[in-house]
């Protein structure tokens, strides 16, 4: 169960980085700027660390598309951002196929 906590972390750094990225505003601020070094670097550092037991794609396939939903959500919440009815559809597909993977393929490590 811990390397998927640690994906869990990998993924929540992620988020916390890309939300600072926009608020950096193209790394002129240097408080989001120094958030979003950390934030990846964290999110990268724990991604390497569950690829000790989870398979890569498997990894990253959770990874991106949590992190895909989370980014959006947190867009729409924080800035306001909108999607349309195709890009809401195309998330879905996503997150589908990363739940197909993890409940039946034999690759993933459970």
């Amino acid at each position: 169960m811990k390397p998927w906590l640690i994906l869990a972390l990998a993924i929540l750094a992620e988020v916390i980085g890309t939300l600072a990225l926009k608020a950096s505003d193209g790394f002129t601020r240097l408080g989001p700027s120094a958030l979003v070094v950390a934030g990846y670097g964290t999110a990268f550092f724990c991604l390497s660390l569950t690829l000790r037991t989870i398979p890569m794609g498997i990894a990253y396939a959770i990874w991106s598309g949590v992190g895909l939903v989370l980014i959006t959500v947190a867009g729409w919440i924080l800035f306001g951002q909108k999607l349309d009815a195709p890009a809401l559809a195309g998330m879905a597909l996503i997150v589908a196929g990363v739940a197909v993977m993890n409940i039946f393929s034999r690759s993933a490590a459970h």
